[in-house]
């Protein structure tokens, strides 16, 4: 998925958000996050390619909550290539003590995760899917269990449907080797700019990016 001239829209929850502006992040507004950093690097490394990026995530956002505005966000405007990172407000909400109506489990997950995937696989170039993570480097930890499986579900829509996959929490666990928590993610979930750049550099791997 060789990304050329064309838009490229990221799409998720706070992680993507970022503090993006509304009602469409783009160019300044991008938030402070990965989408900016991706922005800024095929901008620096591609300027011949005009790539427009775009960011349309919204903190708090689980799957059910990406399809209620996937037409708005996703479809009507357009892009050539998309990335989708969602999941982690669908597991943390398990572990909140909220009710579990607000809780996205594995089968409504992939039943809805799939819809979007087929809705929008003809519309564009390519698709990225990143796996939600938890920064957390004890396994056997429950939430991070929990994170590990809706990451391995992604795996598998990827697989099924075609689309390029980023494994987020591989790359957080590689880093854990020599750095702490704390300097990737303080609460273990919303990144630190190193923690961002290592989603950037995730990315990046799935379109081909040449540093």
């Amino acid at each position: 998925m060789k990304i050329e001239s064309g838009t490229l829209l990221f799409i998720g929850d706070s992680i993507t958000d970022a503090g993006r502006a509304r009602p469409v992040g783009e160019d300044k507004g991008l938030g402070g996050g990965y989408p900016s950093q991706v922005n800024t690097l095929l901008g620096a490394t591609y300027p011949e390619r005009k790539i427009r990026v775009l960011n349309t995530g919204i903190s708090g956002n689980t799957i059910r909550n990406l399809k209620s505005r996937w037409q708005k966000d996703v479809i009507d405007l357009k892009p050539d290539w998309l990335s989708i990172m969602i999941g982690t407000n669908d597991v943390w909400r398990q572990f909140a003590g909220t009710n579990n109506l607000d809780s996205v489990f594995p089968e409504e997950f992939v039943k809805t995760y799939t819809e979007l995937l087929l809705q929008t696989k003809p519309l564009v170039k390519g698709i990225t899917l990143l796996t939600p993570f938890y920064v957390e480097p004890d396994r056997d930890q429950p939430m991070r269990k929990r994170m590990d499986e809706y990451g391995k579900l992604v795996r598998q829509l990827a697989k099924e449907h075609g689309c390029r996959f980023g494994d987020t929490q591989a790359a957080y666990d590689n880093a854990l080797k020599s750095m702490a928590f704390g300097a990737l993610a303080g609460d273990k979930v919303h990144p630190s700019p190193t923690g961002h750049m290592v989603l950037s550099r995730v990315f990046l791997k799935t379109v081909d990016y040449r540093w």
